[in-house]
């Protein structure tokens, strides 16, 4: 009998092996978020500011990354979609009575119990796609260690991941983003040029480069 799911198209994304174990996976999250838990509370007069990420303010990167934070959690949660999600690009934190902290951390518990279970064998619908569980672990870790830099580094707080999570994101990564998941921007929902970063540069910095961010940015003066 065909599944409802099989008729969403399948994206191919291999993880490495350590997103196959819900326990070793939750452990590289769990610093990640917490310390994204912070860079999300920043002062009022910073959410103008410019971030890393091209095409967003601070205000703007943190809708986004607490609207799709949410998302990958739930669709965790429920790889199916037997209920109706909310759109992540649609999330304003000012609509939210919840502190932005307060987000993260709710996102973090419903991700890591996700984890206990077996949903990184399984097949998790996202949007429009369906993408095997470990690639979707593997993609959101990734996407908050990125963003987690961004709100920081925008924000003037320190960001200090672990080389362990910054390895397993970056070698997923570069078996996923093609040329043409790439723009000169790195606006609209891509990946901007990769930025040469020395072969023994710190794991971060390696992270960041083939994602398309120069290690060195700073605010403008």
């Amino acid at each position: 009998m065909t599944n409802a799911t099989d008729e969403i198209p399948y994206f191919p994304a291999i993880a490495p092996a350590v997103f196959t174990d819900g326990a070793a996976t939750a452990a590289l999250f769990r610093p990640v978020l917490a310390d994204l838990a912070e860079a999300v509370e920043v002062p009022d007069a910073a959410l103008p500011a410019p971030t890393p990420c091209a095409s967003f303010t601070v205000a703007g990167l943190r809708d986004h990354v607490l609207g799709w934070l949410q998302h990958f959690a739930v669709a965790l949660s429920d790889p199916d979609r037997t209920s109706p999600r909310s759109d992540a690009d649609a999330y304003r934190a000012t609509d939210d009575e919840r502190a932005a902290a307060e987000v993260v951390r709710e996102s973090a518990a419903r991700l890591e119990a996700a984890l206990a279970g077996d949903v990184l064998g399984r097949q998790v619908v996202m949007s429009t796609s369906r993408m095997d569980g470990s690639a979707v672990a593997a993609m959101a870790l990734g996407e908050y260690l990125i963003h987690g830099w961004d709100l920081s580094v925008a924000s003037g707080r320190h960001w200090a991941p672990s080389d362990a999570a910054c390895d397993a994101a970056r070698e997923f990564f570069e078996g996923m983003i093609a040329p043409e998941y790439r723009s000169e921007d790195g606006g609209g929902g891509f990946f901007a040029p990769e930025v040469p970063v020395p072969d023994d540069a710190p794991a971060l910095h390696r992270l960041l480069g083939f994602a398309g961010r120069n290690p060195a940015w700073t605010p403008p003066a």
